[in-house]
């Protein structure tokens, strides 16, 4: 009975979100079955259902394994010249008029 609870606390952290929905899903299907609420009893047993396949979908991307990235080419600048651009000389500018 201990290994039980243990498991079922490991799956409960493992998947909140899957755990929240079976959860909220059985006590649909209880109130449903309990007070003949036909229809709240499929709802539950539809989101139960939901929630299982949503689990196993989970489970089963990550066992694949991830296909590596390719790294996209890198184009490179030519070598820079020396003098590929004049200096510019400010003594030879005049200055602005105000």
């Amino acid at each position: 009975m201990d290994n039980w609870a243990r498991t079922l606390k490991l799956v409960y952290r493992k998947e909140p979100i899957v755990s929240f929905m079976v959860t909220a899903g059985l006590v649909n299907v209880a109130i449903g079955g309990l007070s003949e609420h036909w229809s709240l009893m499929s709802v539950g047993l539809s989101v139960v259902g939901i929630a299982i396949a949503v689990g196993v979908r989970q489970m089963q991307s990550r066992r694949r394994p991830l296909a590596p990235r390719h790294r996209p080419a890198a184009y490179v600048l030519p070598p820079a010249r020396a003098t590929s651009l004049p200096m510019l000389d400010i003594a030879k500018k005049n200055p602005p008029e105000r």
